[in-house]
């Protein structure tokens, strides 16, 4: 079985980090990276830094129904 997470803010980590304990990740989808505090460095979404942690492959559209390369790998 593939599972595909999907989510972003802190609250979706347990969740992910339980799943892939149990079942494991082949993919997550997470928002893009964003500029964050007074020097606006781009940050990672705690989604993304737990898949990446994990050696998973991450997917951050913009919009998904625009995103060929995401909706190919869904099919």
């Amino acid at each position: 079985m593939k599972i595909v997470f999907m989510g972003t803010p802190d609250f979706s980590v347990p969740s992910l980090k339980k799943i892939i304990e149990t079942y494991g990740v082949e993919s997550v989808f997470t928002q893009p990276d964003k500029p964050k505090g007074r020097g606006k460095k781009m940050a990672y979404s705690p989604v993304k830094e737990v898949a990446l942690e994990n050696n998973i492959t991450v997917f951050q559209p913009v919009k998904l129904k625009e995103d060929k390369e995401a909706l190919d790998y869904l099919k």
